[in-house]
């Protein structure tokens, strides 16, 4: 590997071609990402309501649930408790103004998920600015021509920068994630962040350090081992001989001191005053990491390609047209990032979307710089696919959606129904009338592109971009009751309370039997249903398997059962409240 770069560069683009995206177009996307499928509606099992479960706990009065995350009285031991100060903080500032429009439960899940916004703000700014500031690099420059007309340094960069915020826009997997009260949204932004710090520090190494610091301790308190090393071991990467940060890695000290002073402020404290949590967080760390095995490969090999498109396939050809620039700063820092979250992903124990997320930010900035090694035919043809492949998607929730309400197709109608058991059916008008606009924005996109033939490279992630927003805006309006009946617990978590309180005598406790974290934390959240581990308990609710034939077998002798019920659509779950009656 050569340890200066070529002169000769694979970029071949004129200035036209790096024209201005306008900014009002970038700050839509962002809008419409965001905010669509943010509120209305119920948090969804079982990150989204977990985490929701520890910001209320925090504030029900259980001090020690600001340190240690808590579900109730159970010790929600994994990640860390970044998510849970910021949700917490915001319900607390904001739920009694909300209040004032909104049910307390409403006011609070609504309060819950406007950290979503900051974290969004915090990964669309850093792969930004951090693009941006790559890309106006010597080393990245596009080759001049012969008689001019290639664009300036700015320009160029900027350029770029637009087009990694438009491929982490697009990227399929992280839309939903971005959209959850879980630890996914912040350790994206914590990669994004310290993906900018690095870029940063080429220039101003102080500021750059400081930040990179902030981010590899807010990674930690977010995930543990699995927020953090990613970026650990990028920064080993960066520093390989012929690194672009060689020159000035003494300042990666003070970016160690900065996130090892913000781990020990908070596990300090968190060993003294709950050991029994951060014992059961450090088996959690160390189980979340195995040696590598087959079924876990297998499981990535089918899963992430789609979870990262349309990114991953720019990304390795970015890496094939630029393979002898790997010492220049626009491949060796992203692609370290990549590397060291692929080195995290497998070596996990259940490698699954949260590890995946770690992927989209270097993805999405190495895809950027695979557009201008592209020939026009090639970005013509993606341009294509795009507008085909997000008109089919399109159609087909709008087609779901009408075989839902009229039940045509025939076919299509009875799977739905089969999905969607007992769910009262009705047109909401607004959320209708958004999509509508939804849909002729798409079209209007695509005339545009159409007719207009635009000469800026960026043409082909807005068209991406756009079709994802698009078929976003759909499910998060047209789909939501929908996935709201399906997906929440809101029914069943009412329909338990209402039979404890027919049942249950003052004082009387509640333990579980085979209960998930996720429907622990939906009946904490709904009803405020608490569970405990006293064996005594004569209330017991127990989560019986269908399939298994759980729920059709007769309870043991003193089990009376008190009420049953389950999620209309669910076929496989069941819960049981029974109260025990001691064997004389």
């Amino acid at each position: 590997m050569r340890t200066d770069p070529p002169q000769s560069t694979p970029a071949r683009l004129t200035a036209t071609a790096a024209a201005k995206l306008p900014r009002l177009i970038l700050v839509s996307v962002g809008l419409i990402y965001i905010l669509a499928g943010l509120f209305y509606r119920d948090p969804w099992k079982t990150d989204d309501v977990t985490g929701l479960a520890t910001m209320l706990t925090a504030l029900s009065g259980q001090v020690h649930a600001w340190l240690l995350p808590q579900v109730g009285h159970l010790a929600q031991a994994q990640d860390g408790p970044l998510v849970t100060w910021v949700g917490a903080t915001f319900i607390a500032l904001l739920r009694p103004l909300l209040e004032t429009f909104f049910t307390p439960l409403n006011a609070a899940i609504i309060a819950s998920r406007l950290p979503n916004i900051l974290w969004f703000a915090i990964l669309a700014s850093s792969i930004w600015y951090g693009t941006y500031l790559l890309g106006r690099r010597r080393e990245a420059q596009p080759l001049a021509l012969p008689f001019g007309g290639e664009p300036d340094e700015r320009d160029y960069g900027r350029m770029l920068a637009d087009a990694a915020l438009l491929l982490i826009v697009a990227t399929v997997g992280i839309i939903w994630r971005m959209h959850e009260t879980s630890e996914v949204p912040a350790v994206i932004a914590c990669q994004a962040l310290a993906f900018y710090a690095v870029a940063r520090m080429l220039d101003h190494p102080v500021s750059g350090a400081i930040t990179l610091g902030v981010a590899i301790g807010a990674g930690f308190l977010a995930r543990g081992w699995l927020g953090s090393l990613p970026l650990m071991l990028a920064m080993v990467f960066v520093l390989l001989p012929g690194g672009p940060l060689a020159h000035i890695k003494k300042w990666l000290f003070v970016s160690a001191l900065i996130a090892g002073s913000l781990i020990l402020l908070w596990w300090i404290p968190a060993r003294t005053f709950g050991p029994y949590w951060t014992s059961s967080w450090l088996i959690w760390s160390e189980d979340a990491f195995s040696w590598p095995s087959a079924r876990a490969w297998l499981s990535i090999a089918r899963d992430l390609p789609w979870f990262l498109w349309p990114t991953w396939p720019l990304a390795l050809l970015a890496l094939w047209r630029w393979r002898d620039w790997f010492s220049a700063p626009h491949m060796r820092i992203p692609l370290s990032f990549a590397l060291g979250a692929l080195l995290v992903l497998l070596a996990s124990s259940d490698p699954f979307e949260p590890e995946y997320s770690t992927l989209a930010v270097p993805s999405a900035v190495l895809a950027a710089f695979a557009l201008p090694t592209l020939r026009r035919g090639v970005v013509n043809t993606l341009d294509w696919f795009a507008m085909m492949c997000f008109s089919l998607t399109a159609a087909t929730v709008w087609l779901g959606w009408i075989a839902l309400q009229s039940g045509w197709p025939a076919q299509i109608s009875a799977n739905i129904a089969r999905q969607t058991a007992g769910i009262h059916i009705h047109v909401a008008w607004p959320a209708t009338a958004i999509a509508i606009l939804g849909t002729l924005g798409w079209i209007a996109l695509v005339r545009w592109r159409l007719r207009n033939h635009p000469a800026g490279l960026w043409r082909g992630t807005v068209l991406s971009a756009g079709g994802l927003l698009t078929t976003w805006l759909l499910l998060a309006t047209l789909w939501m009751p929908a996935l709201d009946y399906v997906r929440s617990y809101r029914g069943v978590s009412a329909s338990l309370a209402h039979a404890l309180e027919q049942s249950r005598e003052p004082g009387e406790c509640i333990r579980t039997q085979g209960l998930g974290s996720g429907q622990r934390a939906s009946f904490l959240v709904f009803n405020q249903i608490e569970f405990t581990f006293d064996g005594e308990c004569p209330l017991l609710l127990q989560q019986l398997d269908i399939d298994s034939g759980e729920a059709d077998r007769p309870s043991p002798a003193g089990y009376h059962i008190l009420w049953q019920g389950r999620r209309g659509p669910d076929r496989h779950e069941m819960f049981r409240l029974v109260r025990i009656t001691p064997a004389p």
